[in-house]
């Protein structure tokens, strides 16, 4: 039985909505179509988090530079979906996020996020160069939004090339937008912007209408 939130605008001023519970699949999708995302280190209690404000891509929005649209044109790399998940997700548990220590994705996580993968609910979008995996990212997709967790790359512009190619999936599949939690100037720089928590749950409840594409994607 998947845990009962609270309403996400009952946040802590951080954004913490609660902690405790379980990483099942019930309740990991129960959180994200409430708006709602675990976030927490290992030794600590699950904590589950909806910011505000939150940061978002509209996909349309996203920002290419001159520089990644020659990359992009080059034939440099090729980019896949759904091909390498646990590789992904193993790369971006190598990626200490700003101004901490360590991984936030857990053990615990990975097999969590791999399970939801294996259900047809969490994607990753990859880029390869000559056979090897250089950059990535993954997500978690509910009706027609895509909740991005992380990205990696091993070479420049790898997860540059990888999140254009999902900003592109997401428009042929008209997707309302793409999650990315919480701010940062990269993420911003590629056409992301801040929203407030109210805005953001509207968007999400209309987007909870639509009818999840689960199952393997295909680029």
């Amino acid at each position: 039985m998947p845990v009962q939130f609270p309403d996400p605008e009952q946040a802590t001023p951080e954004g913490i909505v609660a902690a405790g519970g379980n990483l099942d699949p019930e309740t990991l999708l129960e959180a994200y179509a409430k708006g709602i995302f675990p976030w927490y280190s290992e030794g600590m209690p699950i904590l589950w988090w909806s910011p505000d404000p939150r940061m978002v891509l509209f996909p349309e929005e996203i920002k290419v530079s001159h520089s990644l649209r020659q990359v992009l044109r080059s034939g440099k790399y090729e980019c896949r979906s759904d091909t390498a998940f646990p590789e992904v997700i193993g790369q971006c548990a190598k990626v200490p996020r700003k101004g901490e220590e360590g991984t936030w994705i857990t053990p615990e996580m990975k097999e969590a996020y791999i399970r939801l993968h294996e259900l047809g609910y969490a994607h990753s979008f990859e880029t390869w160069q000559r056979g090897e995996l250089v950059g990535g990212l993954y997500g978690v997709s509910l009706g027609s939004a895509f909740f991005g967790e992380s990205m990696f790359h091993l070479t420049a512009d790898a997860s540059k090339v990888a999140l254009y190619h999902l900003t592109q999936w997401c428009r042929q599949h008209d997707f309302d937008f793409i999650d990315a939690q919480t701010p940062t100037d990269h993420l911003a720089s590629l056409g992301a912007r801040e929203i407030p928590r109210r805005e953001f749950l509207e968007m999400l409840e209309k987007a909870m209408e639509r009818e999840t594409i689960s199952g393997l994607w295909e680029v």
